[in-house]
């Protein structure tokens, strides 16, 4: 269910999803999966719309399709996975307002490497006017906490 900025029309209780807690919701192996299935479920029970990017995504489909410590998982289980991801949760598309919001981060604070796509996230959210973050990588995100709002898995 893509959205685009004009109608996202959040509000002050919208929830991104980052990538980390999207697969410890999903791998029940993975150390931190009740707190996160525990934090989208409290979310969607209280009525926050929750969000999602197309590189949060892409990231997901990365990670759990490479081998690693838990069990991978059949490429067919991984796309069932985000059909239903799409359908449970808005789609945030990279636009062009994106793009501009995320060199505009970038010119006002010190970021680079693979913080940028942490920057990213953030110039999503602030295109849709999606206030708060659900990561476990919250000192990751302490830069922009004038921006948004982080909120951990404890």
């Amino acid at each position: 269910m893509a959205t685009t900025g004009a109608e996202a029309g959040s509000g002050d209780k919208a929830l991104f999803v980052d990538t980390n807690v999207l697969i410890y919701a999903n791998v029940i192996e993975a150390p931190q999966h009740q707190a996160a299935l525990a934090a989208i479920t409290a979310a969607r029970e209280s009525g926050r719309p929750l969000w999602l990017s197309p590189q949060v995504i892409r990231e997901y489909l990365v990670i759990m399709t490479r081998p690693q410590a838990f069990v991978a998982l059949p490429h067919e289980t991984v796309l069932e996975q985000v059909r239903v991801f799409l359908g449970q949760f808005r789609i945030a598309d990279e636009t062009f307002v994106v793009t501009k919001t995320r060199c505009q981060l970038m010119a006002t604070i010190p970021i680079g490497g693979k913080q940028v796509h942490d920057a990213n996230l953030v110039a999503t959210m602030i295109a849709y006017g999606i206030p708060s973050l659900l990561t476990h990588n919250t000192k990751d995100f302490g830069r922009f906490g004038d921006k948004i709002r982080v909120e951990g898995l404890e």
